[in-house]
């Protein structure tokens, strides 16, 4: 009886420290293949922690974007509080000893004036509340273009290196997201004022051409002269609005197609157009635009001194991940080095909107997906494009 009863105890026992002892070699034998160590851990955490603190400094040195921030930061830094400031105000203060607050700025003073980290001690930084955890601080700069935009500083209850040290590597990579923030706002400034200046380039002859091909058809066809007259009005409408840098492929398509109705009410039988347009790209979102300055460069260019009838095709194609555009005329081509002149940016006044609308490609979706130009004297031309059907943070305006 005592060895029924003591026997399945000891190979149950038994059983369990062979599994233990198992589990501890395959430890040892996973951490061999790559475990992550308490290091690596560390290092993920922090830079989790930063990345979610990015997404709130696009905007900015804003209090809101700055009192987002902070709460990641704080977190970075194991400290104790932590305030954000511009030149004169407080923007966020997170953590405890808010009471502080108001002395945030004149305590960033020395460090706007010098650019450098300062660190205040306990005789620096005094208060009336014996609880209070805020006796020292190291405040950094923030750092724009070489301008101090701000300070960051770091509340805790003792100074030392580490966290000056910290304190001085976090103030410089908020600096790092500001510039990129900076860079960012630049950019949509340059687009736009490239917008103007291709609303500016809208040909006065065109204008000039398309009321007078209307006002033709106004005793022989009144019905086609009221229809060209909407198209007109559609077109300029579109061509002149103010709103968004982007819109659908559709909406491009269709301010060609009014483009080309008054283009083809002033050539008569000498302009043929042919569009081939994949269905699937026709959602795709656009430089505003990007389109309808290529079409026009190539009536105005490479058909209108050519005699006889001229054809321009159209195409948008689905490659899988991105769209292909391409404009393509019959007409009397052009020299090529003329053409590598005007996208690198002299002459541009030369061909319409062509160096404008291969600068705005670059800008927005990178070097690789800039125009594509094919011509030579007699050989007619062909400019084409490439665009992502995804981009982050692009959208049609409205």
């Amino acid at each position: 009886m005592t060895s029924s009863i003591h026997w399945p105890t000891a190979v149950l026992v038994g059983g369990t420290l062979l599994l233990l002892w198992a589990s501890v070699a395959l430890l040892r034998r996973s951490r061999r293949r790559g475990f992550l160590s308490e290091v690596d851990l560390a290092t993920y955490a922090t830079l989790h922690t930063a990345s979610q603190a990015s997404e709130h400094l696009g905007d900015g040195l804003t209090p809101e974007a700055a009192s987002r921030a902070s709460r990641h930061l704080l977190s970075i830094l194991g400290a104790n509080a932590l305030s954000i400031c511009d030149s004169g105000d407080v923007l966020s203060w997170t953590g405890a000893g808010e009471h502080h607050r108001s002395e945030a700025v004149e305590r960033g003073a020395r460090t706007r004036a010098t650019g450098r980290t300062v660190v205040d001690g306990s005789g620096d930084l005094t208060c009336s509340d014996p609880d209070c955890r805020i006796r020292s601080a190291v405040t950094a700069p923030l750092v724009v273009d070489d301008l101090v935009v701000g300070t960051l500083t770091a509340y805790t209850e003792h100074p030392s290196p580490g966290l000056a040290r910290a304190t001085e590597e976090v103030a410089a990579w908020v600096s790092s997201q500001l510039a990129l923030a900076e860079l960012a706002r630049t950019r949509s400034r340059v687009i736009e004022a490239e917008l103007r200046a291709l609303r500016a380039q809208i040909s006065p002859h065109f204008i000039y051409n398309s009321l007078a091909a209307i006002a033709s058809f106004v005793r022989t066809d009144p019905d086609r002269a009221r229809e060209l007259l909407i198209d007109f009005a559609d077109f300029t409408r579109y061509s002149l609005r103010t709103g968004g840098a982007f819109t659908t492929l559709a909406e491009e398509m269709r301010n060609v197609e009014r483009y080309l109705v008054l283009e083809q009410a002033r050539f008569g039988d000498r302009l043929e157009i042919s569009l081939l347009l994949a269905p699937e790209v026709l959602p795709v979102t656009v430089p505003y635009l990007a389109v309808q300055p290529l079409v026009e460069n190539a009536v105005r260019h490479g058909l209108a001194t050519k005699e006889g009838v001229g054809h321009v095709t159209i195409t948008a194609t689905d490659r899988g991940s991105e769209a292909e555009i391409g404009i393509e005329d019959d007409g009397v081509g052009a020299d090529p080095s003329r053409i590598r002149q005007i996208l690198d940016g002299a002459h541009a006044s030369d061909s319409i909107g062509l160096g404008n609308v291969d600068a705005r490609l670059r800008q927005v979706y990178g070097d690789d997906f800039g125009l594509v130009v094919e011509t030579a004297p007699d050989a007619g031309t062909k400019v084409s494009f490439r665009i992502p059907k995804f981009a982050p943070g692009i959208h049609p305006g409205p």
